[in-house]
């Protein structure tokens, strides 16, 4: 999709910290694409988005937001944690077709750059989160998620891949990227997904948090204590 320079939106859904933004950031990375990525909170709105008015040195100028930059450059856009912005985001739709969009505060059309296209990534469907893993994601609305050609459920990366991963990550701090460690974090975080998608426990140790263990072990030299730092935020039955 990224090569192909084409106007094709997609949601990106999945587990946190499996790489979904990472992912799509490193494919225009390599097909040497403009990447601009915006991340949802539930204060996000049409402003945030499109573009506002600001005062600057007393006079008020205007600044052009995310979604605006990336058409009028025909770049690759994420919008990061989609299910967990505001509800209303009608000031979308239009974009989501690819067509030229108002700016309505400025008056001005903006027709997209040849190239411009819209990857959404969100934990959820856009249906909420019923389990309360992911709390205050927002039902999206059916007209909205209708505009995305395809829908991706990306799951953890396979373990060779995870494993040559964290091994880039030891590499990168210094320590022997060929050290059995990488293969016992990632055999370790695989077992428990298995785990988890059999109902047995209630948790699961992401791409991000394994990445993580090896930072701490990179500072405190310590496989044990960087992997106990690492599980603190877990209750102790977990």
């Amino acid at each position: 999709i990224v090569k192909s320079n084409r106007f094709f939106p997609v949601f990106v859904t999945g587990h946190s910290g499996n790489g979904k933004t990472m992912s799509i950031e490193q494919a225009c990375a390599k097909a040497k694409r403009k990447f601009i990525c915006v991340s949802m909170t539930p204060e996000t709105d049409e402003s945030d988005l499109l573009g506002n008015y600001v005062l600057i040195d007393g006079n008020m100028e205007w600044r052009d937001g995310p979604v605006t930059i990336a058409a009028r450059h025909g770049a690759v856009l994420c919008i990061d944690e989609i299910d967990y912005g505001a509800q209303n985001l009608s000031s979308l739709q239009r974009v989501l077709e690819g067509k030229p969009f108002m700016l309505k505060k400025k008056g001005e059309l903006i027709t997209p750059a040849e190239g411009f296209t819209v990857f959404a990534t969100a934990n959820t469907k856009g249906k909420g989160s019923d389990d309360g893993r992911y709390m205050f994601t927002n039902v999206l609305n059916e007209a909205f998620l209708e505009r995305f050609r395809n829908t991706y459920e990306q799951e953890f990366p396979p373990v060779k891949t995870e494993t040559k991963i964290i091994k880039k990550e030891l590499e990168s701090i210094g320590a022997d990227p060929d050290d059995k460690f990488a293969e016992n974090l990632v055999m370790w975080a695989d077992t428990i997904r298995k785990t988890f998608a059999d109902g047995g426990c209630d948790e699961v140790i992401s791409t991000r948090r394994l990445v993580h263990i090896v930072e701490t072990f990179g500072i405190f030299g310590d496989k044990k204590k960087a992997i106990g730092l690492c599980l603190n935020r877990f209750d102790e039955d977990t």
